[in-house]
């Protein structure tokens, strides 16, 4: 079963909820364009994630989820909000949802989970998941240690679920590639930051598309908290001071309301940019749609070259 026949979309697509960024007028965006957009809760109140969800169905009347991040103080909130809202499609990162699943499959929605391993994406199948999203460490923001290339098969091959692969796509050819390996789709959220709808700041969309091929780093990898983003100033003093042995609390002085800073003050050098490994394939400011027909039509562009 392909994605979009899963959660009855135009596109086998889902939308990264992406905290600060995937707010309810952009997940509506990303629907009414063809895929599944989703309302990122990590930024939220339990409050204002009930307003997001609520402006979310006024612009669109097609499918959109929420991403809750099981880190989230108030995440009991945050569940229940979702589930009053009666959210079709809910997404988790960053914990186990076992004790969350049961709440929101009462009402007939659909839980996708996404997995850092193996271990994570069997948790999920035997709480009742419907599907799980293996992402690999290319992508952007909170990270595994796992490639999307070495995760997504065994993952395939660890549940009887459907798996969407996650990180490090951004063209037809990757695409193809996550179908290859077992995919039934593809969530994507680098390549949807240079959209022209997506409503970060202007600089942040300037600083991906000057990206090189190396242009990320990983910051927290010694405190067991990875976090991808662009190589800029604070990344680079954050990991020099990480690496000399910094506390956590002394290391905190640069991180907090860094993604803030970098999403609605386009600041670029002690901002936090989230971004995947892909930011260096990215060249120009789109339109939703286009992108996602890219995707497609460059997915089956190269299928046709390889079996010609």
């Amino acid at each position: 079963m392909k994605l979009n026949e899963l959660l009855g979309t135009e596109f086998p697509f889902i939308q990264g909820g992406m905290a600060n960024i995937a707010t309810g007028e952009f997940a509506a965006a990303v629907s009414n364009a063809g895929a599944l957009g989703l309302i990122g809760a990590g930024g939220m109140t339990p409050d204002s994630l009930r307003e997001n969800i609520r402006r979310c169905r006024e612009l669109t009347d097609r499918p959109f989820g929420v991403n809750v991040m099981l880190m989230h103080p108030r995440v009991e909130e945050m569940v229940r909000v979702v589930a009053e809202e009666r959210v079709m499609v809910v997404t988790t990162g960053a914990g186990n949802p076992g004790a969350y699943i049961p709440v929101w499959k009462e009402y007939g929605a659909k839980v996708l989970p996404v997995v850092p391993a193996v271990a994570v994406a069997k948790v999920a199948a035997r709480a009742g998941a419907d599907a799980v999203i293996a992402e690999g460490t290319e992508s952007g923001g909170h990270v595994g240690e796992l490639t999307t290339m070495a995760l997504v098969p065994q993952v395939c091959d660890a549940v009887d679920l459907p798996v969407v692969a996650a990180g490090g796509i951004a063209d037809g050819r990757q695409l193809l590639a996550a179908y290859a390996l077992g995919a039934c789709g593809a969530q994507v959220g680098t390549c949807l930051l240079v959209s022209q709808e997506c409503p970060i700041h202007e600089n942040y969309k300037q600083a991906i598309l000057k990206a090189k091929d190396s242009g990320t780093i990983v910051t927290g990898r010694i405190a067991g908290t990875p976090v991808r983003i662009l190589k800029n100033q604070m990344a680079r003093t954050y990991v020099s001071k990480e690496r000399a042995g910094a506390t956590m609390m002394e290391l905190e002085q640069y991180t907090l309301g860094s993604l803030r800073r970098a999403v609605f003050d386009g600041d670029t050098k002690t901002g936090s940019l989230m971004a995947g490994q892909v930011a260096g394939m990215l060249h120009e400011i789109k339109p939703l749609r286009q992108i996602f027909e890219e995707l497609s039509a460059g997915c089956d562009r190269r299928l046709a070259e390889l079996r010609g």
